[in-house]
């Protein structure tokens, strides 16, 4: 019989509260964004090139900063993602590329994925159809694990690594005053056994419904309702919900909720003259759990919007002046 054992996200949950028991351990593992309403590409590839000019994106996050497992180890989750994104000039197709490192104890994944997209006009709204592939990497470090009962099938010492190709796929409706977002990843649901048949860990399909509204008023203050619906193989689900206020499209601030686990507030702020730097930093507290979790988590964000260049070709006119003898 295989030990099927979820290496990412949350790694071991037994782990985190200083040891774990080679069973079945149950746990998201995507990597979780408090801003994830500024991060679409993420978790659907539709959203390659769906604005104007280019966009790079670069996020860092510390999860339960601070958190050590009883036996005086780290463990505490920190996730990095970069990602740009642009449209073919003349063209209706999006290009995206996306990189996340996701370092939870002894087990790290690395993701890298190029995204294409396809976006229609239809009324008022744009349409999306958006596809990516691209490979997933897990690695675990045998020496890095506390067991609580000892198995022979698990090494007590080395690393182990592995990648498979990885697929995903996603729709997005874009109007003016709202936006609808339908994802799954790891359609392929890849397996990584790390050589040994003894263990069964399956990347299991995610899918992602992200919702937003935009609410404008007259003291230039602009209100973005948004709500991120997570399941992970159609059985365990969770949710974000967040409101954000902007103040002249430069400086903005709200709350976020994570269902079960935590309470964030969110700020942001534009710099340069075209407002197309963005810096973002989110701070969670955690609400549940917290007898095997720190009690804060902190992601700093930084985006730059590219705008594209418009060539304008101007005919000049050329007069030839004549001559009469």
């Amino acid at each position: 019989m295989k030990k099927r054992i979820y290496l990412n996200f949350i790694f071991f949950s037994g782990f985190l509260l200083g040891g774990i028991s080679p069973s079945c351990v149950f746990a998201q593992q995507d990597a979780q964004f408090t801003q994830y309403m500024y991060n679409g590409l993420y978790y659907n590839p539709a959203f390659a090139g769906s604005d104007e000019g280019y966009q790079f994106t670069a996020l860092h996050r510390s999860q339960w900063l601070g958190y050590t497992t009883s036996s005086g180890n780290g463990g505490a989750p920190t996730t990095q993602l970069v990602t740009a994104a642009g449209r073919v000039s003349g063209t209706s197709f999006g290009w995206g590329l996306s990189f996340t490192n996701d370092d939870i104890g002894p087990a790290t994944s690395q993701e890298v994925n190029i995204s294409a997209a396809y976006h229609k006009k239809i009324r008022r709204g744009v349409l999306s159809f958006g596809v990516s592939g691209g490979v997933f990497s897990n690695t675990i470090q045998f020496d890095e694990i506390d067991v609580v009962n000892p198995d022979p099938s698990i090494p007590s010492s080395g690393n182990e690594s592995q990648m498979s190709a990885n697929f995903g796929a996603g729709l997005l409706y874009e109007a003016p005053k709202y936006y609808v977002s339908l994802s799954s990843r790891h359609l392929n649901e890849p397996t990584f056994d790390f050589g040994d048949n003894s263990f069964d860990n399956q990347l299991v399909n995610h899918s992602y419904l992200m919702v937003g509204y935009k609410i404008r008023t007259f003291a230039q203050v602009t209100f973005d309702p948004s709500i991120l619906l997570k399941s992970e193989g159609f059985n365990n689900f969770s949710y974000d919900v967040s409101v954000i206020a902007t103040y002249n499209d430069r400086m903005s601030g709200g709350l976020a909720f994570r269902g079960e686990e935590s309470l964030s507030v969110l700020m942001g702020y534009k710099l340069l003259r075209d407002k197309s730097l963005k810096l973002g930093y989110a701070f969670d507290l955690v609400m549940s759990g917290t007898e095997a979790k720190a009690p804060t988590s902190h992601e700093f964000m930084l985006t730059y919007n590219l705008p594209a260049v418009a060539k304008k070709i101007e005919s000049i006119i050329q007069r030839t002046p004549r001559f009469r003898f």
